[in-house]
């Protein structure tokens, strides 16, 4: 079998071990299928992120473990020659939203997330690349060269009940949902003139803040600077083919299974960050999944050594804020005016660990005052929760605790949230607006 990603980390997985059932066909692939001991807790309610789609409906079906089952099946050849176009494998993966937790929250760490991936790119060799995925994959394209016809479009759908529902019929995208609108103007990029008394650093602006929010790089430009950071923005290399097209993760094209596109984007990023790479320069991001798109899935396009050389510079905003303070970094901030505020996790900042270094930078503020919702899945998940057959199960996703908490907190109170993704569905599902925390930062500078 021809995988898509590279699957040589799960190379020596079941030797001397206790795996077992590894798939006849599908070698490391199948490994990484494999690893699942049936702990189960991909089917618990109580505190974590695990599993989504298992919590709004408590059906076994739809957890991390029989979604591993349906693999197996698959790849012992049960489903046929063709396997990965079967309506129950696709049954299977059908409410997965790729929230990571999985890798974080199961003790033998299945990364469905990467094993969706692989799925799709299988299906879509088979099928063909649906509109829809072409449609929200290739979005960090869509945004570069036709901004002002997307952003048109996008406002004109969004006030026609008529044009959404055509939106619906011909590309299953949820009538109900407002699309996001690509900001007026995408983020300038000016770079800092001053020296930096602290170094030097690079902002990774990442798709969804250069079209969307540019405010949060602004943001975060002027946090750095304060802190004492001559700061430049990340650009494509010289001899890049699209100069002038932003840098991107590759995180849409993963997530619609379109592997070789995440492929070059990912080529991009190592090529432009190649010097950086060898100085040591800190990488900074702002988006959650893509940031840790970068940190993570990288790995698994098979791009060489430097990927994991790229990993020890990339770094969260808090996270490169926390470590600076650790070496005598001091912002200089105010008191807010503000009642407590409300954080929502992105499940990527969850995943990986970044929430404690959130907590820490958020207490730099002398006197504020949050309470972090102990949440899973916002249900918005990139794409899902734009989609038509998949609308409601990502507002009961929401329903969990995050709308409600939401809803219950002072009406003037902040809520902070990192992900895109995250704020959009916050709007929708409670009509209330939330910040990034460069944002939030950026408004305490005494």
């Amino acid at each position: 079998m021809k995988t898509f990603l590279d699957w040589s980390a799960y190379d020596t997985y079941g030797i001397g071990d206790a795996y077992s059932g590894i798939p006849a066909t599908g070698g490391n692939y199948a490994k990484a299928v494999a690893v699942c001991m049936h702990s189960r807790d991909c089917q618990n309610t109580g505190k974590g992120v695990m599993c989504p789609s298992y919590r709004i409906t408590g059906d076994r079906a739809h957890s991390t473990e029989a979604r591993v089952a349906a693999f197996k099946a698959a790849l012992n050849g049960e489903y046929g020659d063709k396997s990965f176009d079967d309506p129950r494998l696709a049954e299977s993966m059908d409410l997965c939203v790729s929230c990571k937790a999985c890798k974080k929250e199961c003790p033998s760490s299945v990364d469905m997330t990467l094993i969706k991936t692989e799925y799709l790119a299988q299906k879509h060799a088979i099928l063909g690349v649906p509109k829809r995925a072409m449609l929200f994959g290739a979005i960090p394209r869509w945004a570069a060269h036709y901004r002002k016809l997307l952003r048109l479009g996008t406002i004109l759908r969004n006030r026609s009940k008529t044009l959404a529902w055509l939106g619906e019929r011909w590309f299953g995208i949820a009538a109900e949902r407002a699309l996001p609108v690509l900001a007026a103007k995408p983020f300038a990029g000016i770079e800092t003139k001053d020296a930096g008394e602290r170094g030097e650093v690079i902002l990774f602006v990442d798709t969804f803040c250069h079209h969307f929010d540019p405010e949060i790089a602004e943001a975060a430009t002027t946090v750095l600077e304060s802190a004492g950071y001559k700061v430049r923005h990340a650009k494509p290399a010289a001899s890049d083919a699209e100069p002038d097209r932003p840098l991107c993760c590759g995180r849409t094209y993963l997530t619609t299974g379109l592997v070789e596109e995440a492929r070059a984007e990912g080529k991009r990023v190592l090529e432009a960050f190649r010097p950086e790479i060898a100085k040591g320069t800190p990488i900074i991001g702002l988006e959650p999944s893509c940031l840790l798109s970068l940190r993570d899935e990288l790995y698994s396009l098979g791009l060489g050594a430097e990927v994991g050389d790229l990993g020890k510079n990339l770094y969260l905003l808090e996270e490169f804020l926390v470590r600076e303070h650790q070496r005598g970094m001091r912002l200089s901030l105010k008191k807010l005016d503000m009642p407590k505020a409300l954080v929502h996790g992105h499940c990527h900042q969850k995943a990986f660990g970044v929430m404690k270094a959130t907590r820490k930078a958020l207490s730099f503020i002398p006197g504020f005052t949050f309470d972090i919702v102990e949440s899973s899945c916002c249900g918005m998940a990139g794409s899902f929760g734009l989609e038509a057959e998949h609308y409601k199960a990502s507002l009961d996703m929401a329903e969990i605790s995050l709308l409600p908490a939401v809803r219950e907190a002072s009406s003037d109170a902040p809520i902070i949230a990192n992900g895109f993704s995250c704020r959009h569905q916050i709007q929708h599902g409670s009509g209330r607006n939330s910040m990034h925390i460069a944002v939030l930062l950026r408004d305490a500078l005494a």
